[in-house]
């Protein structure tokens, strides 16, 4: 079970043995990007686990090849949206798991002479607000980029919104809840801060490059 973080009631750290360790192999510089590509859906899996248990279910009946059972399935349906690019990194760990599951997208970048994130791409179900919403990114860094994107689904309606993301820094934590505060952040790591080049310390570098060997 994941831990609500003393300092920010809306974040669960998942600080699972096996998540732990993971984590502290992809922290390693020294990972190439494929490995470090199979870890971060691996995790990403591990932690759609726990956060999809509180999905609502109905009761169904089938035929099993002996007699009729009962049993349950998924009352509503479920949209990832990553964060472009690095989130894409995310999406085949929780699909393997969760194939039923949705994609969305949205495009962010940051204007350089505005320091302002700004969208420059999105696709959504267009029935995206009839059920909940994992947006999928690796950092959350500055709390930019998250910010904005959760902006963008309450704008198209969205209510139940959680975030899912490897490694978060204080910074970026206190920006979204301040924009947001009904969103929950749940995060293999909350690090100790950002540096002067706003990226996560100790953190695992750019995870964009590290997922698609572009460093």
């Amino acid at each position: 079970m994941p831990s609500r973080h003393p300092e920010f009631g809306n974040v669960k750290v998942f600080d699972h043995p096996l998540i732990v360790h993971k984590l502290t192999q992809m922290r390693d510089r020294d990972t190439p990007h494929a490995t470090f590509r199979q870890l971060l859906n691996e995790i990403a899996g591990l932690m759609t686990y726990e956060v999809c248990r509180d999905l609502e279910t109905e009761e169904v009946v089938v035929e099993t090849p002996v007699a009729r059972a009962r049993g349950a399935r998924l009352r509503e349906k479920v949209t990832l949206v990553p964060v472009l690019r690095a989130g894409i990194g995310m999406c085949d760990g929780i699909l393997s798991l969760f194939p039923e599951a949705r994609v969305g997208h949205i495009g962010i970048y940051r204007d350089e002479s505005t320091a302002k994130p700004v969208e420059y791409y999105r696709k959504l179900p267009h029935d995206i607000a009839k059920g909940p919403v994992f947006v999928v990114d690796p950092m959350l860094a500055t709390g930019g980029s998250a910010a904005k994107a959760i902006a963008d689904l309450r704008d198209a309606g969205c209510s139940r919104i959680q975030m899912i993301c490897l490694v978060a820094a204080p910074e970026g934590v206190r920006r979204l809840l301040a924009a947001d505060k009904d969103v929950i952040v749940n995060t293999a790591a909350l690090d100790e801060r950002l540096n002067e080049r706003s990226f996560i310390v100790p953190g695992l570098g750019d995870a964009g490059d590290r997922i698609f060997g572009t460093a």
